[in-house]
């Protein structure tokens, strides 16, 4: 077996690309690609097992990616493409494929995020997900309760990180943190990933189109103590809020209801520490780690 091989079938056995049986879209995607992969594959007279040998993959694995019980990885398609002489329309399904291997919220808030040109967001237990370290998103997903697989604590922990693709897109969005005191003192995962998760919101703070404001703990009273409120606006002029203190928490687009979210993120703004004095704190709790 050829160095390529080995190296798809070790990347076949990573964790979190199971279907979700739950995901309309994504168990369609996936049992379209299986069934061309098995067309084609029959076209040519090959047999699963041999097939299997050639991309490095178990003649079981083969079997379950084609009756779409198995998504295959990208560089997976890029092989069969060729074995099989698609020109091209396998290896055309990567992006589709790539996307369902993330859960179906995460890529519904990902692709919100995508659309944004701007964001704001207040989180008052937790670090916001968009500036989480890879790390620091695992320590919770290990903890979370009912527990995770370890596939999918990894799963989800990949999707998180795909989502801060923002800070790479041009234009670039504009971006609001508010995050509590709090969050920045509770050492997720240990000594190590808290210093690392320190380190990169003085990175993410200094970038040009990134405003990170920290909420001291000895502040007055907010609206943001009810809970987490995040306001996401298009190039269009719509926009898209959610907050856990209101509209039960579900997401609103209806323009008086923004204006109440904005209104109160503003007043949370207002209240925190400005975006130079929170990344002299940050400074000033790495220096104690």
């Amino acid at each position: 077996m050829n160095g390529k091989a080995v190296q798809l079938k070790e990347e076949a056995d990573e964790p979190g690309w199971e279907v979700d049986p739950d995901d309309e879209w994504g168990v369609a995607v996936v049992e379209t690609v299986g069934r061309q992969l098995k067309l084609r594959r029959e076209a040519l007279g090959m047999r699963a097992a041999d097939f299997g040998t050639a991309v490095g993959y178990g003649e079981d694995m083969v079997y379950k990616i084609e009756s779409g019980k198995r998504i295959p990885r990208p560089e997976f398609l890029d092989r069969a493409d060729e074995l099989l002489g698609a020109g091209g329309l396998l290896s055309a399904m990567k992006e589709d494929v790539k996307k369902v291997r993330y859960p179906k919220n995460v890529r519904e808030i990902a692709k919100l995020e995508a659309q944004a040109v701007e964001l704001g967001v207040y989180v008052g237990l937790s670090l916001h997900g968009l500036l989480q370290t890879p790390e620091h998103a695992r320590a919770l997903f290990e903890v979370w309760q009912p527990a995770y697989s370890p596939e999918e604590a990894e799963r989800r922990m990949a999707a998180r990180m795909a989502r801060k693709a923002i800070f790479e897109r041009s234009p670039a969005p504009a971006l609001s943190f508010v995050q509590e005191e709090a969050t920045l003192r509770r050492p997720v995962g240990g000594t190590m990933v808290w210093r690392q998760q320190l380190e990169h919101l003085l990175e993410v703070g200094q970038l040009r189109n990134v405003t990170l404001q920290v909420m001291p703990t000895n502040s007055e009273a907010h609206p943001g103590l009810s809970g987490r409120i995040e306001v996401l606006k298009f190039s269009d002029g719509t926009a898209v809020g959610r907050s856990d203190g209101a509209y039960n928490g579900r997401p609103i687009s209806d323009p008086k209801q923004l204006r109440i979210l904005e209104l109160r993120y503003g007043t949370i703004r207002a209240q925190a520490l400005p975006p130079r004095e929170s990344l002299a704190f940050i400074e000033q709790l790495l220096g104690e780690t």
